[in-house]
């Protein structure tokens, strides 16, 4: 079973911003679609930001704006910028493969007001 694995979570105050990476070893990332989910306490997970193996993005409407998906096929990498944070963006966020169905473990973002 494939692993993602994912770094760069941590408690920022909100306002401020926060980069996740995402390396995904072992497997053809090139031709992969990546998606970056969250899960905040009580909620159903949802997708917040996708690319596809060409580069074009997509978000959903709440973070639209402020958070950037980028990819380097070279280190099997993706990452998600995100700024301006807001408390309501605290969640567990997961790196997804969604050509394999290959998913991170999580790793946890926390915003405080």
């Amino acid at each position: 079973q494939v692993r993602l694995v994912e770094s760069g979570g941590g408690l920022v105050q909100a306002g401020e911003s926060l980069s996740l990476s995402c390396v995904a070893p072992g497997i053809t990332f090139r031709f992969a679609p990546m998606g970056w989910h969250r899960q905040a306490p009580g909620k159903q997970r949802e997708l917040v930001a996708s690319i596809t193996s060409s580069g074009t993005t997509n978000y959903v409407d709440a973070v639209k704006g402020r958070f950037t998906i980028s990819r380097d096929n070279a280190k099997n990498t993706v990452y998600l910028q995100m700024d301006s944070l807001k408390p309501d963006d605290t969640a567990v966020y997961y790196c997804n493969d969604q050509l394999h169905d290959y998913w991170g473990k999580g790793i946890l973002v926390t915003v405080s007001s």
